[in-house]
């Protein structure tokens, strides 16, 4: 597998990630989503990228922990066991693009207040 580095921008910040071709629209979604909500949570009225990239990881976790409890009421559980796997894998790429958006954020003098 031969990775490659792609340009994403979260909270108006861009930010270089390596992937795989396979990955990289996995990637892009996962980005997309964590924009939306990192957005959100800027124009709620946090001041700072890490309280709202905190914030975003929470309120995500609390979307999966949601999935994982529609899926385990459902009918078929060994259907809902791979659809664990799938959003389980597709949180991994989430936490690990906001670990990575964190530690990008995380520089001296950091917290660094968003300025509208």
């Amino acid at each position: 597998m031969s990775q490659h580095r792609i340009e994403l921008t979260l909270a108006g910040q861009k930010f270089a990630f390596a992937t795989t071709p396979e990955h990289e629209a996995s990637l892009r979604a996962a980005a997309a989503i964590v924009d939306e909500q990192l957005e959100a949570a800027l124009s709620a009225g946090n001041r700072s990228i890490e309280r709202a990239a905190i914030m975003t990881a929470i309120k995500l976790a609390g979307d999966l922990q949601a999935a994982k409890m529609n899926l385990s009421n459902t009918e078929n559980p060994g259907a809902s066991l791979d659809q664990i796997s799938t959003l389980q894998s597709k949180v991994d790429q989430i936490e690990a693009s906001v670990d990575s958006a964190l530690k990008m954020l995380s520089l001296p003098g950091a917290p660094r207040p968003i300025v509208p």
